[in-house]
C-alpha cells in the first residue's frame, strides 16, 4: 500500500507541472481560489453523500485553518509568484527541500529521530536536482529580482513542510484525511479568495477550454487525489519519507515533455536521475536480517 500511494503521489503532482502551464494569463490567487473551491466542494459532497462528515472541535477546526493557511494558501501563493523571478527548474530544486524540511519539522514537533541514512538519500537527491537542472541553472542570471523569486520559493516550500507537520497531529489525534483536508482546503480557497478580493482581481476572467481542464484535473486529481494520498503516506512512512517524492516530480515533468514537447535528455541530467533514484533506494530498501 506504501508503494502504491508514494507511485500515486509521483504521478499525479508529477503531471501537475504542465497542467500549470495552462494558466499562465490567469491571475496566481484568482487560480489557486477556483481550484480549492472546486476540490473541497468535492470532498464535502462525497462525505455528505456517503455521512462521513465529522463535526470538528473548534481546536481541530484551528488547526485545519492552520494546516489550509499553509499548505493551500501561503505555499501556492509563493510558489505560482515566484515563476515570474526563476524558471521551473531552480524551482524544483528549491522545493526539494521539503525532504530537509520536513525531516528536521518532524524532529522539532514531534522528536522523531533522523535516522544516519537519511543523509546520504538526501545528499544523493539534492546532487540529482543540481544535476538534472544544471542546464537551467547556470543559465539564471542572479539579479535581485532572482533572490526574490529565491527567497518565495523557499518561504512556500517551508509553509508546505509546516502543513505536513499539521497533517501529522490529525493523524495522531486519529482524525480522517478526507475530513481535514476538506476543511483545510476550503479555508485555504477563504484565504486565496480574500487576497483576490482585496487586490480587485477579477473572479470571472475570460477562461480558455485550457484554462477549465487544467483547473478541474488540479483540483480533482492533484488536489483530492494527490494531497489525500500524500497526507496517507506522511502517517504510514513518515513526513521525511514521504516529502521525498518531490524528488521524483521534475523526472515525470520531464519525462512527458520528452514525448510532447521534445525534450532532450542531455549526461547532466541523466547523472541526475540516476542519483535521485539512488537516494530512493538509500531511503526505501531495507537490510537483509
Amino acid at each position: 500500500m506504501n508503494l502504491f500511494l508514494y507511485i500515486a503521489v509521483v504521478l499525479i503532482w508529477g503531471t501537475t507541472w504542465i497542467a500549470l502551464t495552462f494558466q499562465k494569463n490567469l491571475e496566481p490567487t484568482v487560480a489557486i481560489f477556483w481550484r480549492f473551491l472546486i476540490a473541497s466542494a468535492c470532498i464535502f459532497i462525497f462525505l455528505l453523500i456517503r455521512k462521513q462528515l465529522i463535526k470538528l472541535s473548534v481546536k481541530d477546526q484551528l488547526f485545519c485553518f492552520l494546516q489550509g493557511a499553509c499548505v493551500f494558501g501561503f505555499n501556492f501563493f509563493c510558489i505560482y509568484h515566484a515563476t515570474a523571478y526563476i524558471n521551473s527548474g531552480l524551482e524544483s530544486v528549491i522545493f526539494s527541500m521539503a525532504v530537509l524540511f520536513n525531516t528536521i519539522n518532524s524532529y522539532l514537533f514531534f522528536k522523531q529521530k533522523i535516522p544516519l541514512k537519511f543523509y546520504l538519500a538526501t545528499l544523493l537527491g539534492f546532487l540529482g536536482m543540481l544535476a538534472l537542472f544544471w542546464h537551467d541553472l547556470i543559465g539564471t542570471a542572479f539579479k535581485p529580482e532572482t533572490l526574490k523569486g529565491i527567497g518565495l520559493c523557499m518561504l512556500g516550500t517551508y509553509g508546505f513542510s509546516l502543513g505536513n507537520m499539521v497533517s501529522i497531529r490529525h493523524q495522531k489525534n486519529k482524525l480522517d484525511i478526507l475530513n481535514t483536508n476538506a476543511y483545510a482546503m476550503f479555508y485555504g480557497m477563504l484565504i486565496m479568495g480574500g487576497l483576490a478580493w482585496l487586490q480587485g482581481y477579477n473572479f470571472l476572467p475570460q477562461f480558455t477550454l485550457g484554462n477549465q481542464i487544467a483547473i478541474l484535473y488540479l483540483a480533482i486529481i492533484g488536489s483530492v487525489v494527490g494531497f489525500t494520498a500524500y497526507f496517507s503516506l506522511i502517517g504510514r512512512i513518515g513526513a521525511g519519507k514521504a516529502a521525498y517524492s518531490t524528488l521524483l516530480f521534475p523526472l515525470v515533468a520531464l519525462t512527458i515533455s520528452t514525448f510532447f514537447e521534445g525534450y532532450v535528455w542531455s549526461v547532466s541530467a541523466m547523472l541526475g536521475l540516476v542519483l535521485i533514484l539512488c537516494g530512493n533506494a538509500v531511503f526505501f530498501i531495507k537490510k537483509r536480517a
